[in-house]
């Protein structure tokens, strides 16, 4: 019998939407591997999503209470639950906190690990975790061979299957440890009304929209469809967009169900960031582009016409 366990991820005191992606993951993963699925999740009040994670598969969630996120404290946390739940499979959100926290997690309990997987299945009792290479350019299937293994889960990338678990909740006191590093302040930008790491639909814009006043063209779709700003290097490196919207190998890698590229030629350090968008609309006036050759729809156009006609068409069935 091989057990999962997942840690959850909370933002703001919500759950995120990668928490319940990997609990689903996990339940297939165990349900092949003949074990059960452990929800852990960290901080103050979490009991009162257990449910949420019970309803898509987990078999028992454990709660910690904790402040607010350190990553020598997490990963002193959650290598105590595995020491005591004893799973052979970890799943972790890819997420900066998930990236932080999981190497040393790693190295506490002697696993190999895996980051930025894309897709998870099960072959030869083993779990095999697909993931981009060669900057986006290839995916490789990868096994590890230690008795525990750890994966990073990309957010949009896994299903969310409603699979009732038993959902049993237990609260535990695993040590925290002494953590010689400590957040005094942080600093946030901006940044996106949308997170880009995690929206399901992401709007970008690049060279084509020819100055930074013509942001609002791209804003008002992204603000229709309840979707992410993104911009290509082009766009950010010519001052006229923050570098914390840039989609690409420099930029943030996404994974939407939905990536409009308005005015983007499609560069490959650009595709690199986004070619494992579940559906790619590309807008340019150049058939020629490059990001035609990915795209899932293409239309060949003036963006300050096709757009806005987009916006308002939406406008009209969204309301």
């Amino acid at each position: 019998m091989s057990n999962v366990l997942i840690v959850g991820e909370l933002k703001n005191g919500e759950l995120k939407k990668i928490s319940k992606e990997i609990t689903s993951a996990g339940r297939k993963i165990a349900d092949a591997l003949g074990g059960k699925v452990t929800a852990l999740l960290i901080g103050s009040g979490v009991e009162k999503f257990a449910g949420d994670l019970g309803a898509v598969g987990a078999d028992s969630i454990v709660t910690v209470n904790a402040g607010d996120f350190n990553a020598e404290t997490w990963a002193n946390l959650v290598a105590g639950v595995i020491k005591d739940k004893n799973p052979s499979v970890v799943l972790v959100p890819h997420t900066s906190q998930g990236k932080d926290y999981s190497p040393r997690v790693a190295v506490k309990v002697g696993a190999g690990i895996i980051a930025d997987a894309v897709g998870l299945s099960v072959d030869g009792g083993k779990v095999v975790a697909k993931k981009p290479i060669y900057s986006g350019k290839a995916y490789g299937n990868f096994k590890v061979t230690s008795p525990i293994a750890i994966f990073t889960v990309r957010p949009n990338s896994q299903e969310v299957v409603q699979k009732a678990g038993a959902g049993a909740a237990e609260a535990a006191s695993p040590s925290a440890g002494d953590a010689k590093v400590k957040i005094v302040s942080s600093d946030l930008s901006g940044g996106n009304k949308v997170q880009l790491a995690e929206a399901s639909i992401i709007v970008s814009g690049g060279r084509g929209i020819k100055g930074p006043e013509n942001w609002p063209v791209i804003q008002g779709l992204a603000d229709v469809l309840g979707a992410a700003l993104g911009a290509s290097r082009a766009a950010v490196d010519a001052g006229w967009i923050s570098h914390s919207h840039q989609v690409g190998q420099t930029g943030k890698t996404v994974s939407p169900n939905c990536y409009i590229a308005c005015g983007i030629s499609g560069a490959i350090q650009h595709l690199a960031g986004m070619g494992s968008s579940k559906y790619i609309v590309a807008i340019n006036k150049d058939g020629d582009a490059p990001i035609f050759k990915v795209a899932t729809y293409g239309v060949v156009g003036d963006l300050f016409e096709v757009v806005p006609a987009l916006t308002d068409e939406f406008k009209k069935v969204l309301g």
